[in-house]
């Protein structure tokens, strides 16, 4: 998309020239994507074809990496409320959902679920959805997920949830919004 941008500004940014325009400084914009399951491009990939053509123009370059920078930043920790089973699935309940991390409920974005606690060596693994505490269908965190044996108490961290947990969080049914902790 940034390729798409220049080739579009390039001309434009010739036409105001001509017509005695100073033009100094180039927004990009922004939306560089987070690598959830690493299928997006590292900055430097991303950066590399622009760089020459950015360069010709001669112009001050401004970009807006927002989640690029505040995706990885934060990270949100639920505790596992119960454990069950239904047939053939499991279900890991947490006191966390949809009001606290909507993207998975709009759009089944993906978020690596890890354990707070790394598991023990050769621990045993189970495929589970995790899922909130309202009784909502869409109230789900992940789907389909191998964890490593869990238990009521445990603590998960939901991954790369820092532009997205408290700009998008809600008071739905009447959920208070969870604390925000800066760890350092």
């Amino acid at each position: 998309p940034f390729e798409r941008a220049l080739d579009r500004l390039e001309p434009l940014i010739a036409a105001a020239r001509a017509d005695g325009l100073a033009v100094e400084t180039l927004d990009l914009g922004g939306g560089f994507g987070i690598g959830y399951r690493a299928e997006a491009p590292g900055l430097r990939a991303l950066v590399a074809p622009l760089l020459p053509r950015v360069q010709a123009l001669g112009c001050r370059v401004v970009v807006e990496p927002g989640r690029y920078i505040a995706g990885p930043a934060g990270a949100l920790v639920t505790e596992i409320t119960y454990v069950k089973r239904r047939g053939d699935r499991r279900f890991v309940i947490t006191d966390a959902g949809m009001t606290e991390l909507i993207r998975p409920a709009l759009y089944e974005a993906w978020h690596e679920v890890r354990p707070v606690a790394a598991p023990l060596e050769g621990a045993r693994t189970f495929r589970a959805d995790i899922v909130g505490p309202i009784c909502e269908t869409a109230d789900f965190l992940a789907l389909d997920r191998e964890v490593p044996a869990l238990a009521r108490g445990d603590l998960l961290a939901v991954m790369d949830a820092g532009a997205y947990g408290a700009s998008m969080g809600s008071n739905y049914n009447a959920r208070p919004k969870p604390p925000e902790v800066l760890v350092d």
